[in-house]
This record gives C-alpha cells, sequence and structure tokens, in this order.
C-alpha cells in the first residue's frame, strides 16, 4: 500500500499535509493564470495636432481610460510634415494596438507601415484617397470619421461671395503634396465656374512658401482667399490669419481655430467634436470590435463662425442674413 495514502471504503484518501500542500499550490496556480489571461494596458498612439490632445484625453477619461492606469497614450506631433512617415513608423516600432491619424497625411503614412494595426482615421476624404473601400464598409485596418472637405468647398466659396457682396477673383491657397487637397481644389474650382468666380491656385509645401504664394496670389488681383484645408495649413492657422489680414484679403477656412486667430469666416464640422468621436472608436476597438465592421462616420452638423473684429479690420460690413447664420460671431 502507498504509505502517503489510505482508504476509507473504495476511495483513495490524501494525508491532511498533502492536501494542505495541494490546496496551497492551487490558490498559487489559479491567480497566476488569471492574470497570464488578462489583457495588458492597451497603448494608443496618436498622430494628432497638439491642440486637439485635451480633447482626445477628455473623451478617453470619460469613457474609462486615464493615462498610466487604464490606458498609456504616446504621441507624436504632425509637424513638420515630412516626419509624418517616421512618426507612423515609430508607433508601429512600439507595437502600439491602435493608432489614431489626424489627417489624410497621418492616415495615409500610417497605413503604408502596417495592415495589421487598427487605425482610426480622421480624413477629409478617405474614400477618394484609397483609405477604406467605402464608408459603410471600410475593409483592411482603417476605420474612423470623415470630414467631408471636398463636399463643402463649394459652400464655402457661396458663403465668402454672400459676405463680401460681389466675388469675381479668387484665390485658393492649396498644398500640392496633400492628397484630398486636389480634390478640394477641384470642388472649388468647379464651384467657381457655377458662381462665376476666377479661382487662381497658388501652392505652398511648407510654412516657408506661404509668404511667395500670397505674394504671387496678389499679382492676380483677387478679392478674396480661400484657403484649401490640409493638414499643413491646420498646423499654421495663426500665419495664414495673419497674412490675410496683412494682404487684405477676405478669407475662409475650414476650422474654428482659423477664425479664432484672426481670419474672417470658417465653415465645416467641428473638429473636437470628431477627435472625441475617433476615442470612441477607440474604445470599440480596444473592446473588441474590428476597423472592417465599423463603418466610417461622417459629420452631421458643421458651423459657420464669423469674426466680426476682422471685418471691420478689413472694411467689411458682414450682411445681417450671414450673421443671423453664425453659429458664432467672434467681436
Amino acid at each position: 500500500m502507498d504509505p502517503g495514502r489510505y482508504r476509507r471504503g473504495n476511495r483513495p484518501m490524501l494525508r491532511r499535509r498533502d492536501f494542505i500542500a495541494a490546496v496551497c499550490s492551487g490558490a498559487v496556480a489559479r491567480p497566476l493564470a488569471v492574470r497570464a489571461q488578462q489583457k495588458a494596458m492597451p497603448v494608443i498612439g496618436a498622430l494628432i495636432l497638439e491642440r486637439y490632445k485635451h480633447s482626445f484625453e477628455q473623451e478617453m477619461h470619460n469613457l474609462g481610460y486615464d493615462e498610466g492606469k487604464t490606458v498609456h497614450l504616446e504621441y507624436r506631433p504632425l509637424r513638420p510634415a515630412d516626419a509624418i512617415p517616421r512618426f507612423a513608423a515609430e508607433l508601429v516600432d512600439l507595437k502600439v494596438d491602435i493608432i489614431v491619424a489626424g489627417g489624410s497625411e497621418a492616415a495615409r503614412a500610417a497605413q503604408q507601415v502596417t495592415q495589421t494595426i487598427p487605425i482610426v482615421a480622421m480624413s477629409s476624404d478617405p474614400v477618394g484617397i484609397g483609405l477604406v473601400a467605402s464608408l459603410a464598409r471600410p475593409g483592411g485596418n482603417v476605420t474612423g470619421l470623415s470630414l467631408s472637405n471636398p463636399e463643402l468647398s463649394g459652400k464655402r466659396l457661396q458663403l465668402l461671395k454672400e459676405a463680401t457682396g460681389s466675388l469675381s477673383r479668387l484665390a485658393a491657397l492649396w498644398d500640392p503634396d496633400d492628397p484630398p487637397a486636389a480634390l478640394s481644389l477641384k470642388e472649388t474650382e468647379g464651384a467657381g465656374k457655377v458662381l462665376g468666380i476666377e479661382v487662381h491656385a497658388v501652392a505652398a509645401r511648407r510654412p516657408e512658401d506661404f509668404a511667395t504664394a500670397f505674394a504671387a496670389a496678389i499679382e492676380a488681383q483677387p478679392e478674396a482667399i480661400v484657403i484649401i484645408p490640409g493638414v499643413m495649413m491646420s498646423a499654421h492657422v495663426g500665419e495664414l490669419a495673419a497674412l490675410s489680414l496683412q494682404y487684405r484679403l477676405p478669407s475662409i477656412y475650414w476650422q474654428k481655430a482659423y477664425t479664432a486667430a484672426g481670419g474672417l469666416m470658417s465653415y465645416g464640422p467641428d473638429v473636437d467634436t470628431i477627435v472625441r468621436r475617433a476615442a470612441d472608436y477607440v474604445d470599440k476597438i480596444v473592446r473588441g470590435e474590428k476597423p472592417p465592421d465599423l463603418p466610417v462616420e461622417q459629420p452631421t452638423k458643421f458651423e459657420l463662425i464669423v469674426n466680426l473684429e476682422t471685418a471691420k479690420a478689413l472694411g467689411l460690413t458682414m450682411p445681417p442674413l450671414i450673421l443671423a447664420r453664425a453659429d458664432e460671431v467672434i467681436e
């Protein structure tokens, strides 16, 4: 008979000390197994502009994610623009769980270095530049939110014409290296033909090109200027607003930040709201949903912001109808 066991009836029984050892061993093994099965803290890589970090972090907090406790946020900037591909590659090398890409250039850069890490993109035209197969069925590893900028180009032109009273020549500042900018410029030129406005496009690939581009635009004697949406343009709203005022050109842009910096008008979705919605997408993916199953969301509300102080500096009297339609008037 095994000396370590004894029988009660036909059932083998453990000795007391063996039983205690087995219980203790199991008590240790089970927590270790549980810990091994628990998912590590998610690491989110974010390629977004500095001014939108607060909105993103606040919404992540609202969803139960706190930096260093339940999530780790790894940021990379969107400037200089030519460094974006390197920053995207750095996030992939860090093996982040999700990449949040603020802008088409950032989204394309991320998509080029990973086809497996989920990407939540905020892009002007995600279908047009090939980020997703369709808004309803993105496919691949990219989903997120559309900014609808090309489609809004005609509306901005119409608003600028109403604000100035009459508009026959317009300068359009754009970045040829930003793919959606070409789509927005095409829409702007098409709207110009319908509205009887001659559109003179001037290119700027770097912030250093802004002054030269404005000087070149003035040669065409424009009556106003539209800033075509783009990552570089978004990163330098203050400079663009100052140049528009310096050359006494009524201007319109797609972000409220530009108007707050001294631009005349802006019309587009509230970017802070879109950034917060990107956090919601991150939460869904952390919880197990896949990018191909998450349709790309389109904005449903667009804001018209008017800077009345800039209008006065330009000697421009804003029509009452424009002011009545404005979501915000800066005085």
